[in-house]
């Protein structure tokens, strides 16, 4: 129970947050609306996905939201305007995308700079490199596009695959456990015999992976690559990955919590649509309360660890 008393306060919001809105709006409690609401974040859930890997690792990636709008707009332009099979070109968008993350990890490691700053030159260049391509929006019009955005639970089944493969790597692999130990004390890891620097170039290459991924299921979302998409997203996620109970300095969290952290921002999301007559930033001004709740609460904890 203290073990994960940040995943069980953070399940017992979603919870709390769902009975208040099925009780307040007649029909939000439905398969339907849950549906809907894994489609709706899906993108997000994946980026967040990377995002824990790097903050376990005691990281932190801003280039999530530029990653999403370059790889997007890249999806549409391959498929569009130079008639790549769609199949082709998300191959290209994913390898593109683990290569930037691959890079600024190397970046971090190698020259032992600071990976907010790498990761924020990281947003500023596929944000460039976005509107290199395109400064507008590229409409997908593609069979294989059409029948997948189509499906309802296509992009939910994404999302919940990428979850699970996650959990894999994080719990079942060597790879996942070197991640916990780097978070927790980087030194000792290294003492540990523990191949840090491999295990940091690929908890970025992952975090490029997921948001690349991302970028391609918000072209699905939307049937459209947007150079401007994503604008945004990477504090979504962080602000999931804590509300999730992952600890910011690194070596503690879960990626359950992430799903569920993922889950409350949209419960929020999906309640203002209801309501209909408050503004969307109502959602942010809500958000940034969980976030400052979860890090005072993870302070706490660490605190009373501690004596």
């Amino acid at each position: 129970m203290k073990k994960h008393f940040s995943l069980l306060a953070t399940v017992f919001v979603f919870l709390l947050m769902l009975l208040g809105a099925s009780l307040k709006y007649k029909g939000f409690f439905s398969v339907d609306v849950f549906v809907n609401l894994l489609r709706d974040n899906a993108f997000l859930g994946v980026a967040a996905v990377g995002m824990t890997f790097v903050i376990l690792s005691g990281g932190i990636d801003l280039s999530i939201g530029g990653m999403i709008g370059f790889t997007g707009i890249l999806t549409g332009v391959l498929i569009t305007k130079n008639h790549f099979h769609p199949a082709l070109a998300i191959t290209i968008v994913l390898a593109v995308g683990t290569s930037i993350g691959s890079i600024m990890g190397f970046l971090i490691c190698t020259f032992e700079l600071p990976p907010f700053l790498v990761t924020l030159a990281g947003m500023f260049l596929t944000r460039g490199l976005a509107l290199v391509i395109s400064q507008n929006t590229v409409t997908i019009d593609h069979p294989w596009y059409d029948k997948i955005s189509s499906t309802k639970l296509a992009l939910p089944a994404f999302f919940i695959v990428v979850l699970i493969v996650g959990l894999y790597i994080a719990h079942c692999r060597p790879f996942g456990r070197a991640v916990y130990a780097i978070g927790g004390s980087e030194d000792s890891a290294g003492l540990m015999g523990l191949p840090v620097r491999k295990t940091k170039i690929k908890v970025y290459a992952i975090s490029g992976l997921c948001a690349s991924l991302a970028g391609v299921l918000m072209t699905l979302y939307m049937s459209s690559g947007d150079p401007n998409a994503g604008r945004m997203v990477e504090l979504d996620a962080i602000a999931a990955v804590v509300i999730g109970g992952t600890l910011l300095a690194g070596g503690v969290g879960n990626l359950i919590g992430t799903f569920f952290g993922v889950l409350i921002l949209g419960v929020i999301q999906t309640a203002i649509t209801f309501q209909g007559d408050i503004s969307a930033w109502w959602a942010k001004i809500v958000t940034g309360m969980l976030v400052l709740g979860f890090i005072v609460l993870q302070k706490l904890l660490q605190v009373r660890k501690a004596t």
